[in-house]
């Protein structure tokens, strides 16, 4: 270990109540939840203040959450863990699903295989999870997604498929 004395971190996570943030697909469509999600009107889900993700962009179809990567991010070898890039890829997959579904209808993750290209680490900078459909059917959906950096170098890419439900 290098000669570093500071060597404990510390890092707080605030969130809102589930209910803060929980879509009604009997009061809105998917699309507008997610509008409403992005530009502040509705609070994001626990899980994105935990992890640290952000929608940024999203139309019918088409999602993208940002992240920054931090050290709490990392594994044992000092790179963000698979984990949470399946996380990143997992939300932008369903969002890009959940932005075409009208009131009354939801979706969940079914499937998703996830390849790792190379490794993020802090200096990779902020890095960008996209979500795009690959096919929409009435009872299946399935979207592919990408993990790029600002150069649109990939680091990671899946394929989910997912249930699409009345509620």
């Amino acid at each position: 270990m290098k000669n570093d004395t500071n060597t404990h971190r510390l890092h707080t996570i605030t969130w809102d109540a589930p209910k803060l943030s929980t879509r009604d697909a009997a009061a809105i469509s998917g699309l507008d939840y997610l509008l409403s999600l992005k530009e502040g009107k509705i609070k994001p889900p626990p899980a994105a203040k935990l992890i640290g993700y952000r929608l940024s962009k999203i139309e019918p179809g088409r999602a993208v959450f940002e992240l920054d990567p931090s050290e709490y991010h990392y594994n044992p070898f000092a790179t963000v863990h698979g984990g949470i890039l399946t996380t990143l890829l997992d939300t932008t997959m369903i969002a890009a699903i959940l932005s075409t579904l009208a009131i009354g209808f939801s979706c969940s993750t079914l499937e998703i295989k996830v390849n790792f290209i190379r490794p993020i680490r802090i200096k990779t900078g902020m890095i960008r999870g996209e979500g795009r459909i690959i096919h929409l059917g009435h009872n299946i959906g399935i979207a592919e997604g990408r993990v790029k950096d600002s150069q649109e170098k990939l680091y990671a890419h899946g394929i989910s498929t997912c249930s699409i439900f009345e509620v």
